[in-house]
């Protein structure tokens, strides 16, 4: 990863929670220099003072090439307060990890003509797995969003959306999808329980199953419909198992959507 402009002027990384210090982790792994770090963390544990050194919570650089923002939305209003100063430039370019806030925020904040980016990682960044989806304003680049992508690479794969609009959607399937999918893990291991497995083999099947599942449809070329299929046999005990997780009425399909569109609203309403 290409670091030239951050490296010459700065980034102030706003917030420095899970999401804060994975992509710090990240971008300090792929050869980031500290130095041209600034974290501003009300809350710094002794693990941070020690990764970002002189830089933590010290006066900020002049003119820093891109301030992160990675603090919760009921903090943003005092934390933006510290990096007004930096709204309102071209050059400066924000870049906004925070759930529910959106570009017309920022832009009341710091100023209309402040280049803006909005994405929404997920918590699998932690473990370099995440997926990004990000959105911009109208001030910024094709250089700016080059510039953002690349940052938010560090900690997994990411997706340029067209419209904020989208936002709702993707906070509601790859933003809270992780808590789905861990919701499965657990009631697959609580189904295994009450068909006689200890809970120890059961967390440990359901959990191994998931994963490799995932890993499974991630290498392979063919859609996860066709690897569905490929595991059921006719009359087998995949396909009984089928019949009642693809019903119409009561089975995923029904109950996903419903569970999709609850969180897909209720990210609106947040965003008012």
């Amino acid at each position: 990863m290409e670091f030239g402009d951050i490296a010459r002027r700065g980034l102030v990384l706003l917030g420095c929670g899970k999401m804060g210090g994975a992509l710090l982790q990240g971008w300090i792994g792929q050869g980031m220099d500290k130095s041209a770090v600034w974290v501003v963390d009300p809350a710094p544990s002794g693990e941070l003072s020690a990764l970002v050194g002189a830089n933590l919570n010290a006066d900020l650089p002049a003119s820093p090439a891109i301030v992160v923002v990675a603090v919760k939305p009921q903090m943003m209003d005092a934390a933006l307060e510290s990096v007004r100063r930096f709204g309102g430039r071209k050059d400066t370019l924000f870049l906004s990890v925070a759930a529910g806030t959106t570009l017309e925020t920022f832009e009341t904040a710091l100023g209309s003509s402040t280049p803006v980016i909005r994405a929404m990682p997920n918590t699998p960044a932690a473990i370099g797995r995440g997926i990004t989806a990000l959105v911009r304003n109208g001030r910024v680049s094709e250089a700016g969003m080059d510039m953002g992508e690349e940052l938010l690479s560090a900690v997994g794969q990411t997706v340029r959306l067209d419209r904020e609009a989208d936002m709702d959607a993707v906070t509601a399937v790859s933003g809270s999808g992780p808590a789905y999918v861990f919701h499965l893990i657990e009631a697959l291991a609580a189904a295994g329980q009450a068909e006689g497995l200890s809970p120890e083999l059961a967390l440990t099947l359901a959990r191994s199953t998931v994963v490799g599942a995932g890993a499974l449809a991630e290498a392979s070329p063919e859609d996860p419909g066709q690897l569905r299929v490929n595991v059921t046999s006719p009359g087998g005990t995949t396909e009984a198992a089928l019949n009642v997780l693809m019903d119409d009425a009561t089975g995923f399909p029904a109950l996903v959507l419903r569970a999709v569109s609850a969180a897909a609203s209720r990210s609106r309403e947040l965003g008012k």
